[in-house]
């Protein structure tokens, strides 16, 4: 068994979908890596999902003139988890990229480790990471179990966030499942 929380982030179909605006090309890469790390975090893992806001208010309202296609419910089918994730029980929603909040952090609990994986690389696994290492949480991101909006932008976010080691550490599937349990 891993140490720590695995937190996947935001494997929902409008990421998936190669159609929607906001595909990410890698998405069946991220997903089979999340697959991968699943066993290890039994018992230990939250899904989260992307959420439009109903009102945008501030920035995000330029942001939802942009992506129009966006400005749906949050029973809307873009928003749901993609496929085999469907199924998840322990889901979190925000309208916000990054995904550290107080919910996810009690997940953790005190000096707990949050490990990352999910879309997107460059954005909403960007945020959390930076969140959740300036609140003093040991962050590591699964690069092969991440996907960005294009190889190029995944691997100078993976570059960017590997930058604030210790806080965050860059790792791989592998070198995560070798790495000894509690």
């Amino acid at each position: 068994m891993t140490a720590g929380h695995l937190a996947v982030i935001d494997m929902q179909r409008v990421f998936a979908d190669p159609a929607s605006p906001w595909a990410t090309p890698r998405f069946a890469d991220a997903a089979a890596g999340v697959r991968t790390l699943l066993p290890a975090f039994a018992g230990r893992v939250t899904f989260t999902r992307f959420l439009a806001p109903e009102r945008p208010t501030g920035a995000w309202r330029a942001y939802y003139d942009r992506w129009p296609f966006a400005r749906r419910p949050p029973d809307a089918e873009l928003w749901d988890l993609d496929g085999e994730f469907a199924s998840q029980s322990d889901v979190l929603d925000t309208t916000t990229f990054g995904k550290w909040t107080p919910e996810l952090a009690a997940r953790l609990g005190p000096g707990g480790r949050l490990v990352l994986a999910g879309v997107s690389t460059d954005c909403c696994v960007l945020s959390t990471a930076l969140a959740a290492a300036d609140a003093g949480t040991e962050v590591l991101v699964v690069a092969d179990a991440c996907a960005g909006a294009d190889d190029d932008s995944h691997r100078k976010a993976l570059h960017l966030m590997d930058l604030y080691r210790p806080l965050i550490r860059v790792t791989t599937i592998a070198g995560l499942l070798a790495e000894p349990g509690p």
